[in-house]
């Protein structure tokens, strides 16, 4: 790109001026930082004698140089306080736009009209005037992104102009297609908490995946994480050269969600915020009021008089708002209608007579409300009402003109009238690339309508709701667009501001608002507004909420009065439930409640609130005495843990403190922060620094040499060495930021986690690498980057755990093997995970509010925490494993009771049961882990259970013989006969009176099952089925070949003419029960065929897979009728949750029920699904189902048993 014609000839023209006064050196420090020019060539120009020699030089180099050169020598030139000789070269001034070869004008229009549109770029305002120097000057950092990511942030007082000129940057032919061919997307932030900036995100995934041509992605994310790595995603891999363009950033801790190594441009008043991410850094500074000039030509515009004719007070305007945009803006609205009123509107300014009571030095508050109450003034008395309504929304929220409709009670067309003339007065703003459009206002103006108006905010809100109430008697909108968003969103925002406390108790307080904000927001929004109106809310609620939180993620969207069943049956929540189920039943819906309902309990033991904000860090100490937190309000709390009392609380870190750890004597507490500070706080503080900000911090495991290892986005990990504070080790090796370090227990290694997808352990002794894992290797779906969260070591330092995406994954520390991995099926992504320092358990995190403890040696999950209301971001076992710890985005900390959360500590029903129902009466008998008969007997008002030791009971008989486990009973229908298979690969016949006892041989591996074919005494056949794919037919000496693979299932129809068989070979086969022949191959599963059943009327085959799949085929020729509902499939997540393990039909064939990793029940005549129930653990092996299916029974892999009732 070379100098422009003009611009050489402006530098010989003006050279011998230059050369004269310029001083070199000061504006070469400029020209180097902008990276137009090297050190080297600073170098050869200090060498000359004289500063005029100097100035010569540089002149010479300027001219063979390119435009952005001459652009970064102008700024010097004006941040030295040049004037004269900038205002020499501003009308030569390059424009760095669209070369000659590229285009037709036209053409080029056309382009970057089309590609700001589809980015959602803003339009110009309705009066525009260019600034130039402050373009060229934004357009130029843009360059710096050709290569390589970076950040450009653009900063200014509020009102300077920051959001236009971001947009008219990047409103230029060159620019898109030399650096952004992929793209500019426009993303508008603001003041958000997290739920807010989740939709704002998810927003914009949506829209890049549907620029795309392939489809989107399975479904939103549903967490930060998630949504950082779908982003993430999305602009390096389908729009890797684009630009991510951030509007009025307040917070850093928004800026880490889109810290991804892309190109990012953002706006706001705050110039350190970037110091929180990494990359290449770039400023530009918008100042906070226009030049003389440029304030002049908006005021010509708006009054179309030539700039040469305006008044004299123009200028006096112009001063005594000091440039500001947005005052000079509304002031030349009031001239255009009033074009004779140019000495009362600067009369009006000078008085000042209207005064705010909140100021700041920075920024002319005083101008602007001098203008706004002038454009106010101007309006119709009625309009000036309709303004003043104005007063209740909230910053940075766009709403479209039908939600005004409702709160003025007037047509939308008249809105938009009313609307349209705010706008042409600057009293409002419109995004017209919305469909339809949507207003908002300036925060400046928001601010002046809440100090006005602070006295009537109660009114004015209360305003609100009786409309919106009126409008919707009939219930709430549901439609999903831009209106009923708002009034979803935003109607509690307005009921709690309103101080009608009752009314928002009562919407709140009711299942059809939760079903309806769930289902349209998602459960973050909901969550965030029982966390906000906590105090004025009946816990019930929250407590339903925090229980079942995560099922509200689900795809499709849960029954929520389906859960709610399962609530105590005193509580609000079940009482309304059972209600509507009673009366959706009566339209066919089905609903079932849970009869033993005080098998699940909430067993946290402590529920803490330490905090404002997210808490990202809690550790107990190592005597389990105390607890230590932080997070977001950058404080250390310690308290005791088994009260909860504050002991302790340390202003810690200027930013976000993200970790805090216990030193193993418990006098010292280390903390790590945004702020790239490490802390170790005792009688005198120990400080030391990172290049970017700290993630994590641990000191060893004992005090022998205690060392503290801290880990950070710059990539290393550092040792030091408390005993001398000086003495630190750092660690390379990874290359990109580094997530987490944790000690081995005797503290001889160190494991780091990050996000080059790395797991890596280094020797303490010597800090040399001693082995690397490849976590990435171990995704092979997608070539999404993987990023390693954490790591944490078992008891006996054999084996280390980390946790990616939404797996944990265990490795054999020696020979760096994988051993297993624990993949969840919840839609959610693992935040942390700890091994218990005392036994096999680990505990996992996740974004979706759950906590699991899993058995390491049974690759089991033993036991849900569910109570927290947000993203669980930390669990942490005590030192002696008794306690667990978590903590939260909803500000809570939790402390579990290990003993009464990991149910294999406890009473534990073993799935395989039986169950006898006799009328009203339910009696289940099942193992338990004690090696007991647990009988109990159930009724619908009160329940007994007797408790049957084997082998301290009385014993009838011990039968002898079979060499390896006894996998299946029977007793013939005499009760003479018993009949048992077992993993020897036999069956035995025994006359257990007398213990003889007849052996079936023939099949050559375990036999899993058999069948009476019959339930006449006079048909003694057997049908059994093995793992080596054969069915044989005993006594009347009949073998088939089945299948290729393992038989799994195997059912004979109702009318006793066939049987079905399943297999790992991903087909079922229908036979004929006399000729033994195979009638039908069904073929369509394509994962392993686990569970088949007959209808009642033998017309039908059910049979279901490992993936979760459900098929219904026709007995009579093999045809296939129905693949039941795929709805729900997620992309880390079977369609059932887990295996179809049973299926069993309603007597007149027209339901279906089935179990997997919960339970559904199924239209047979569509393949719908009608209803789930969620169990607390998954993997059900099977349900038993009363004869009129009115009564379900079920045990989950917990050991919780459930019985479940159809509500009538």
């Amino acid at each position: 790109m070379a100098l422009e014609e003009g611009a050489r000839s402006c530098l010989l023209r003006f050279r011998q001026k230059l050369e004269e006064d310029i001083k070199p050196t000061y504006l070469m420090d400029h020209m180097i930082s902008d990276g137009v020019m090297t050190v080297d060539e600073e170098e050869r120009i200090r060498t000359q004698l004289t500063r005029k020699d100097q100035a010569g030089a540089l002149i010479e180099l300027l001219l063979r140089k390119d435009n952005l050169a001459y652009i970064s020598f102008y700024n010097a030139l004006v941040r030295e306080a040049y004037d004269d000789l900038a205002s020499l070269l501003h009308r030569d001034l390059p424009h760095i736009s669209l070369n000659p070869h590229k285009g037709s004008s036209d053409g080029s229009a056309t382009y970057v009209q089309s590609m700001l549109s589809e980015g959602g770029i803003p339009q110009r305002p309705v009066v525009f005037v260019s600034r130039p120097e402050l373009v060229n000057r934004a357009r130029e950092k843009l360059y710096r992104l050709q290569k390589e990511p970076g950040w450009i942030t653009v900063f200014g007082m509020a009102g300077s102009g920051k959001s236009v000129l971001a947009a008219e940057a990047v409103r230029d032919h060159g620019i898109i297609e030399d650096c952004f061919p992929g793209g500019v997307h426009w993303l508008s932030i603001g003041q958000v908490d997290k739920p807010d900036l989740l939709v704002k995100v998810q927003s914009l995934c949506f829209r890049l995946e549907q620029s795309l041509d392939s489809q989107p992605l399975h479904r939103p994310p549903n967490s930060l994480d998630e949504a950082k790595e779908r982003l993430r995603f999305l602009m390096l891999r389908r729009y890797p050269r684009s630009l991510l363009i951030l509007d009025d950033i307040w917070d850093s801790t928004v800026l880490k969600v889109f810290d991804i190594h892309c190109r990012v441009l953002l706006t706001t008043r705050n110039r350190s915020l970037t110091d929180s991410v990494s990359g290449a850094k770039h400023e530009v500074e918008v100042e906070s009021g226009l030049d003389e000039n440029k304030a002049l030509e908006i005021l010509a515009l708006y009054t179309r008089i030539n700039l040469q004719a305006l008044p004299e007070e123009a200028r006096s305007i112009v001063r005594e708002c000091k440039g500001s945009p947005l005052v000079v803006s509304l002031i030349g609205a009031l001239l255009r209608e009033k074009p004779n009123r140019w000495r009362y509107y600067l009369c009006q300014l000078q008085m000042k007579q209207f005064k705010r009571i909140r100021k700041s030095s920075s920024y002319d508050y005083d101008a602007l409300d001098q203008a706004m109450a002038a454009s106010i003034e101007v309006l119709p008395d009625e309009h000036r009402d309709l303004y003043k309504d104005l007063t209740v929304l909230q910053k940075d929220v766009k709403i479209p003109a039908k939600v005004l409709s409702v709160l003025w009670d007037l047509e939308p067309e008249e809105v938009e009238d009313i609307l349209e003339e705010f706008v042409n007065k600057s009293l409002l703003f419109v995004d017209n690339n919305s469909k339809p459009y949507l207003y908002y206002l300036h925060d400046l103006q928001i601010d002046f309508l809440l100090e006005q108006n602070r006295t009537q905010l109660e009114s004015l809100h209360t305003k609100v709701v009786r409309q919106y109430q009126q409008h919707y008697r009939d219930g709430p909108p549901t439609s999903g667009d831009e209106e009923s968003l708002y009034w979803i969103r935003y109607l509690t925002y307005h009921m709690a501001k309103a101080n009608l406390t009752q009314e928002l108790y009562s919407l709140m307080f009711s299942l059809n608002w939760v079903i309806i904000k769930a289902k349209i927001m998602g459960p973050a929004h909901l969550i965030n507004d029982y966390v906000e109106y906590g105090s004025i809310l009946d816990q019930e609620f929250q407590e339903f909420l925090s229980l079942n939180g995560h099922q509200l993620e689900q795809r499709p969207f849960p029954d929520v009065v389906q859960l709610a069943l399962s609530q105590p049956p005193n509580s609000e929540v079940y009482k309304q439930a059972q209600l509507q189920a009673q009366n959706r039943t009566k339209a066919g819906k089905l609903y079932f409640d849970l009869v033993n309902k005080s098998g699940v309990d909430n067993l946290s033991r402590l529920v803490i609130h330490p905090h404002q904000g997210s808490i990202y860090s809690a550790c107990f100490s190592q005597d389990g005495t105390k607890i230590a937190s932080c997070g977001a309000c950058k404080t250390l709390k310690v308290f005791k843990s088994t009260s909860g009392e504050k002991l302790m609380e340390i202003p810690a870190h200027d930013d976000e403190v993200l970790c805090c750890a216990f030193s193993p004597d418990g006098r010292l507490l280390a903390t790590c922060s945004s702020d790239r500070k490490v802390k170790v706080h005792s009688p005198q503080t120990f400080e030391e620094e990172h290049e970017e900000q700290v993630n994590h911090c641990q000191f060893t495991n004992t005090s022998g040499r205690l060392l503290l290892a801290t880990c950070s986005n710059d990539d290393i990990q550092n040792l030091w060495n408390l005993n001398k504070p000086s003495s630190q080790n750092t660690m390379f090796g990874h290359f990109q930021p580094v997530n987490h370090c944790c000690f081995s227990p005797d503290d001889k290694y160190l494991s780091t986690c990050s996000n080059d997808g790395t797991l890596k352990v280094f020797e303490v002794s010597s800090t040399n690498e001693w082995k690397t894992i490849n976590v990435s290797d171990m995704f092979t779906d997608n070539k999404e980057d993987v990023f390693v969260k954490c790591s944490t070591w078992t008891a006996d330092g054999k084996r280390v755990i980390c946790a990616a995406r939404n797996a944990v994954l265990v490795f054999d520390v020696e020979t760096s093997d994988m051993l297993f991995e624990i993949r969840t099926n919840r839609m959610s992504t693992v935040q942390y995970c700890h091994a218990c320092p005392t036994s096999n358990l680990l505990a996992i995190a996740f974004s979706n509010y759950a906590v699991e403890l899993w058995d390491l040696e049974a690759n089991k999950k033993m036991a849900d925490c569910s109570g927290h209301l947000s993203w669980v971001q930390r669990v942490q076992f005590s030192l002696d494993g008794s306690q667990l710890l978590s903590c939260s985005d909803d500000q809570t900390i939790r402390i579990w009771e290990t003993k009464k959360v990991h149910t294999s500590s406890a009473i534990r029903l073993k799935r395989d049961s039986d169950v006898l129902f006799n009328h009203e009466e339910i009696i289940v008998s099942a193992a338990d882990n004690c090696n007991r008969l647990q009988v109990s007997f159930f009724l619908w008002q009160e329940r007994e259970a007797v408790v049957l030791e084997v082998p301290s009971g009385k014993l009838l008989a011990t039968l002898q013989g079979h060499t390896k486990t006894v996998l299946h009973c029977q007793f013939s229908q005499n009760g003479q006969t018993l009949i048992t298979s077992s993993e020897d690969a036999t069956i035995r016949l025994w006359e257990w009176q007398s213990g003889k006892c007849r052996v079936l041989h023939g099949h050559k591996e375990q036999v899993r099952c058999f069948s009476l074919l019959s339930d006449s005494p006079n048909d003694s056949r057997l049908l059994s089925w093995s793992f080596d794919g054969t069915v044989k037919v005993k006594l009347k000496l009949q073998d088939i070949e089945a299948h290729h693979g393992t038989i799994l299932s195997c059912h004979v129809s109702p009318d006793g003419f066939f049987f079905a068989t399943t297999s790992t070979d991903k087909t079922a086969k229908l036979w004929h029960c006399e000729s033994w022949q195979c009638a039908n191959t069904l073929i369509g599963h394509q994962e392993c065929v686990r569970s088949c059943r007959f209808s009642w009327d033998s017309q039908h085959l059910a049979t279901g897979d490992d993936n979760g799949e459900i098929r219904l085929w026709s007995v009579k020729d093999g045809s296939l009728l129905k693949v039941c509902s795929r709805d729900g499939k997620d992309g880390m997540d079977s369609l059932h949750g887990g295996w179809v393990t049973d299926l069993h039909f309603s007597p007149d064939n027209s339901l279906l029920v089935s179990t997997g990793g919960y339970i559904k029940w199924w239209e047979v005549k569509t393949g719908k699904a009608l209803q789930t129930f969620y169990t607390t653990g998954s993997a059900l092996k099977k349900i038993h189902v009363s004869s009129d299916f009115s009564t379900f029974v079920t045990i989950d892999n917990i050991g919780i048993l459930y019985i479940l009732q159809r509500v009538v």
